[in-house]
């Protein structure tokens, strides 16, 4: 009997194993020939898919190298919530919580992929960094549970909200200092199959390491600000949830090159240039 025992809990430890291997998929947005396509990443082979994954895109059975495209957000959103506040550390000396997410909106326009250029304004004296972990919704959430939040979260990437700092006091609303267009990258790919309550988040500035933290120790988690937004407002595929910075964030000047990276995920790289 023991050795039966034993026998069983190894086969549904193999099985769980697998399940999730099989689980973790790795989804991009490309543009080849000025048309912009959805794909798996194989490797270095991009299998080309019908439609958004979370829109049950399938396999056309068309193949691309990587190298040979240019790399998109790998996101298409109809909304994008971001979080305010959602770490200890990025919270100003004497500031308390709030019981419940700091959040505002950004429009979908403001979003580029990796590699893009992130636009310095030509009036704005100071753009800042503020490196995140971003979800993805995969089906349409309307006053969700936070037990049940889970369910409706498709996968991760990394995303760079650049917010100008000069802007936001002056302005009623932080839609201009956090969405101006070429503000937010995303990307550099969308992964499902993580734990995105436990994620290590590693950001640098010309190289050196300048911001650093893990999801797990955001005051509000995906799961609870999914149930939170979806009680006011409507998720659809492909929405994204941002979950606010870590630590302090300095100045970005022109030429310089920021890096996000996540476990799983990757490298989000951007250069700032001078916009106009």
């Amino acid at each position: 009997m023991k050795l039966y025992f034993k026998r069983f809990s190894a086969l549904m430890l193999m099985t769980y194993v697998i399940s999730a291997v099989s689980f973790a998929e790795t989804y991009v947005r490309y543009e080849q020939n000025g048309k912009t396509s959805w794909g798996e990443l194989k490797g270095e082979t991009i299998h080309q898919l019908s439609n958004a994954p979370y829109l049950e895109g399938m396999a056309t059975g068309l193949k691309v190298n990587q190298a040979d495209v240019k790399m998109m957000a790998p996101v298409d959103p109809r909304d994008v919530y971001m979080t305010g506040f959602n770490y200890e550390d990025h919270i100003p000396e004497g500031q308390k919580t709030t019981p419940y997410p700091g959040l505002f909106m950004v429009p979908a326009g403001t979003l580029i992929g990796p590699d893009a250029e992130i636009i310095h304004p030509a009036d704005s004296d100071f753009i800042g960094y503020e490196a995140e972990t971003v979800i993805v919704i995969g089906k349409r959430a309307d006053n969700v549970s936070v037990e049940d939040a889970a369910d409706y979260i498709f996968g991760v990437t990394a995303g760079n909200d650049v917010s100008a700092r000069d802007w936001i006091p002056a302005d009623i609303q932080w839609f201009r200092g956090k969405g101006a267009k070429g503000f937010n990258s995303v990307g550099p790919v969308l992964q499902t199959g993580l734990d995105y309550k436990n994620l290590t988040l590693t950001a640098r500035l010309n190289g050196e390491v300048r911001q650093n933290g893990n999801t797990s120790k955001m005051i509000h988690d995906f799961e609870k600000m999914v149930s939170y937004i979806s009680k006011y407002f409507v998720l659809n595929p492909g929405d994204l949830i941002w979950s606010g910075t870590i630590g302090t964030s300095e100045q970005l000047k022109v030429g310089d090159v920021y890096e996000v990276e996540i476990d799983g995920v990757g490298v989000l790289r951007n250069t700032i240039i001078q916009g106009k």
